[in-house]
């Protein structure tokens, strides 16, 4: 009877084990939300405004760092279309990106700059590759304007999904 107990809790113990395994681990998966996006962007423009642009755009480029959160990250553009910034990519930075378009042919830097010429915030929906799950996804960026720059972050959403 005590070898069928300690099998029984053995087995128990086992089973709440691998459910926590998995809790955690599909926990990990979901990504950024609306709330955080903002929050994000907020703390990237206190930060540029706190420390300088060139301090500011080391750190942002760091995907190890504290500006990129599972697949929220900051990117910074000049108001021309320059990248400044980019914590997924780094060989985006420096590059003029004004002619980029998505899968749908929707050139979203264009509509990004003409955004920002007329709001100090706002949100931007476009497709993109997901850092996270590598496969082209909706997204919603939520940008800032700052100066000459546009100060952006964004989630990957499911399609139909808006900024409301």
């Amino acid at each position: 009877m005590n070898k069928a107990l300690f099998s029984f809790t053995k087995y128990l113990l086992t089973c709440i084990a691998s459910l926590l395994l998995i809790s955690c681990a599909a926990s990990e998966d979901v990504g950024a939300n609306k709330a955080e996006a903002v929050a994000m962007v907020k703390k990237a423009v206190s930060f540029i405004q706190d420390n300088g642009p060139a301090k500011a755009y080391r750190e942002f480029n760091s995907q190890e760092g504290q500006f990129t959160d599972r697949d929220l990250y900051i990117v910074v553009y000049e108001i021309n279309g320059i990248v400044l910034a980019h914590g997924a990519n780094p060989k985006m930075i420096g590059k003029d990106l004004i002619n980029l378009t998505d899968v749908d042919g929707k050139a979203f830097v264009i509509e990004r700059l003409a955004l920002a010429r007329n709001h100090q915030q706002f949100w931007h929906e476009y497709k993109f590759r997901n850092p996270e799950s590598k496969k082209i996804e909706h997204k919603l960026m939520y940008c800032e304007r700052l100066d000459q720059t546009i100060v952006c972050g964004g989630i990957y959403v499911e399609p139909g999904t808006t900024s409301d």
